[in-house]
Formats: C-alpha cells, sequence, structure tokens
C-alpha cells in the first residue's frame, strides 16, 4: 500500500473545473483552485454514559445513514485564544457537549498544531494528565484528539490512549504522505477510531485525492474528511465533491466547513445529502479565521429537519453557548473582511496578516487576487 507513494509528492496542482460544478465568477480577480505505554494515573470510568439512539437521515442515494458529530470547539476554536483554556472550563465544556448529543469532544492538538513552536496552552497539547481528567469526566468512548503526525515521538500514540483518548484525526500531510500512512495503520493497531483529514481541500486536485483515498483504503481507518481549512467551496461544489466520492471504497465521508463566505451551514447540509456522515461543528462556531459550523445551528437544523430529534438536548447546548461566550472573550461570533476575502479568493490563513495590514479596501481586494494568482 505504501509503494503509491513511492513517487511522491506530485508536482502541486491545482483542481481543474469539475464538469459537475457550476461555473465560478467569471470575475478577472478572482483566482481560484477548481509504542510502550508511558505510565500515567490510571482512568477510573464513570459510569458508563448512555451513547444516544442513532441519529438517521435520508441522502441524495435515498440511503439511511447515521450521523457521528464531532464538537471541534477545544481544538479549532483554540486558534482564537492561542489554546488558553482552563482545565476547569474544559472540562465542563466536555461535559456539556455530550449531554447535548455530541459523540465526540475533541480536545485539542497533540503535540501541537502545524506550527507547534507558535502553539502553546493547553488544548495545543494534550498531555497524557489533561488526557485522562477529560477520560474521567465524559469517558474515553467520547475523547478525540487530533494529531500531525510529523510531532509525534515514537510513544505518543500509545501514551494517548492510556490516557484515555478513544478517536484519533491525522491531517494528512502532502509533503510527508508515508508519515501520515504510518501513522494510521499505528493508530489502528492500537484501536483508535482513526479518521484522515485533507485540510485545504479546496486546492486538492482530484487525482491527488483519489491518490489519498486510494492509499487509506485498507488500512482500517474510518472517515475521510474534507477540511475546507479556506473556506472557500460553494454548495453546489461541496455537493459534486462528496458524491464523487462515496462510492468505491469503505470510507465514511466528513465535512469540516468554514465560515469565511457564510456558507458553513448550507455546505454542510449539502455535504450531508450527498452522503457524507461525520460532521464537525464548534459552539459559537469557534475557530480559525471565520470560524467553524456553528454547533448550536447545526443541532437545531438537525433536531428539526432530521429524525432522531430526540438524540439532541438544544438547551444544553444553548447554555454551552453562553458559558463558553461568558468565560472566553476570543469566542465572540466574527466575520472579518480579511477573512471574506480569503475565502472568496481561497487562500490560507497564513496570508492574513500580510492583508490586515493593508488600510484601503481596494487595494486590500488587488492584493488579495495577486496573492491567489502566486497561490495558484
Amino acid at each position: 500500500m505504501l509503494s503509491l507513494w513511492d513517487s511522491w509528492p506530485l508536482p502541486l496542482e491545482t483542481a481543474p473545473p469539475s464538469s459537475c460544478s457550476p461555473p465560478r465568477s467569471s470575475c478577472s480577480a478572482r483566482q481560484r483552485s477548481c509504542s510502550c505505554a508511558h505510565s500515567v494515573r490510571p482512568i477510573v470510568p464513570p459510569p458508563a454514559t448512555p451513547r444516544a439512539s442513532p441519529q438517521y437521515v435520508h441522502n441524495s442515494l435515498g440511503a439511511h445513514a447515521v450521523i457521528t458529530n464531532i464538537d471541534v470547539t477545544l481544538r479549532d476554536g483554540g486558534y482564537r485564544n492561542s489554546f488558553n483554556f482552563s482545565p476547569e472550563y474544559a472540562l465542563a465544556h466536555a461535559r456539556s457537549s455530550v449531554a447535548s448529543g455530541f459523540d465526540w469532544v475533541e480536545i485539542g492538538y497533540r503535540k501541537g498544531s502545524s506550527r507547534p513552536e507558535l502553539t502553546d496552552g493547553l488544548t495545543a497539547h494534550c498531555d497524557d494528565e489533561y488526557i485522562a481528567a477529560m477520560a474521567r469526566e465524559v469517558g474515553p468512548e467520547h475523547i478525540g484528539i487530533m494529531v500531525h503526525p510529523g510531532n509525534l515521538g515514537e510513544h505518543d500514540l500509545d501514551e494517548a490512549w492510556s490516557a484515555g483518548a478513544r478517536l484519533l484525526r491525522i491531517c494528512f500531510s502532502p509533503s510527508d504522505p508515508r508519515r501520515s500512512l504510518e501513522c494510521a495503520q499505528r493508530a489502528v493497531e492500537i484501536g483508535y477510531v482513526v479518521c484522515i483529514n485533507v485540510t485545504r481541500i479546496s486546492t486538492v486536485a482530484p487525482k491527488r485525492l483519489r491518490r489519498i483515498i486510494n492509499a487509506v483504503s485498507g488500512l482500517g481507518v474510518t472517515a475521510l474528511y474534507l477540511a475546507d481549512s479556506n473556506g472557500s467551496l460553494l454548495p453546489d461544489e461541496v455537493h459534486a465533491l462528496v458524491e464523487s466520492l462515496i462510492s468505491g471504497h469503505e470510507l465514511a465521508v466528513g465535512m469540516h466547513a468554514h465560515n469565511h463566505l457564510g456558507l458553513a451551514l448550507v455546505n454542510t447540509i449539502r455535504a450531508v445529502d450527498a452522503g457524507a456522515t461525520w460532521v464537525d461543528s464548534a459552539v459559537l462556531g469557534m475557530g480559525k479565521g471565520a470560524g467553524n459550523l456553528v454547533a448550536e445551528q447545526w443541532l437545531a437544523y438537525l433536531s428539526q429537519r432530521r429524525a432522531g430529534s430526540d438524540r439532541f438536548d438544544l438547551g444544553s447546548v444553548l447554555e454551552l453557548s453562553t458559558r463558553l461566550g461568558e468565560s472566553v472573550v476570543e469566542a465572540a461570533p466574527r466575520l472579518d473582511v480579511t477573512d471574506m476575502l480569503l475565502g472568496y479568493f481561497d487562500l490560507s490563513i497564513e496570508h492574513s496578516p500580510r492583508l490586515a495590514e493593508i488600510p484601503d479596501r481596494h487595494a486590500q481586494v488587488r492584493a488579495a487576487g495577486l496573492l491567489a494568482g502566486a497561490d495558484s
């Protein structure tokens, strides 16, 4: 399986316009891209938390599917407050999240984000003590972590498992695919539920995405996540992308939406309609840039429009929303002009500081267009 990557990396490619996607704006300025365990305090699990009854939805294939919901507030929201959630808040958040009906609480990164030297705080590192405390609070069956494989030491996966993590989400690295695949294989062997997250999906060419799927298939990975990190995809594009990937392999498809263009909710609905069965959201939408799919809106939509509405406790998630807003000032919803330009021009968050320094809005738009051309 790993031999598929002998010729990796492919030349950087941009996705050609899909024949099943609507045409983009013709505006010339808009450039787009169509293992021994470390000793930790043993977990004494609380009485088993009853798992909510499955939530079945209809998709465009006419099939019944179960939606798995992940609360990513403590991890993705950490980009807004330097991952500095207090231990007390993190515990209370996880407890309320599970009470609201989330299947998994992603409690942070293990050993840092893609730039670990710039990330600090409780949820940036997920040490064993923190994982164990969270697992004791809500049960290991609700605890997820995200990793960049290049940040991990030899025993990190074993130690995190021993501490109580059960869901492992791997940020797939195009520059080092072998390490990502080896990490996934090892995690499956340990017993994790494993998701592969393909970030900046709007810039990934179909050929490359298909190679990722072919390499991951057969490893025992549960889900392949499409992360719209740049917040640039449009609803019809999301539907066409998911629909094109939903068959021919055993992987579930997940959607991680960002809200730079205000489309996170509708994009997620379209993804689920096309067959996606794993969904990320964050309380108050707290996340990188303009933020993620707003959990309160998503659970309200599911409760109102989908079967299994008794699965969710809207009162609990709304209380959690209020608590987060009162406890973490950086959690306040935002839609910065710069974030909108990043979404429009399909640019990564790394360009944000440079654009934010430009005071004139017209000049800002021109600069974003030039950056998009350089990135394409």
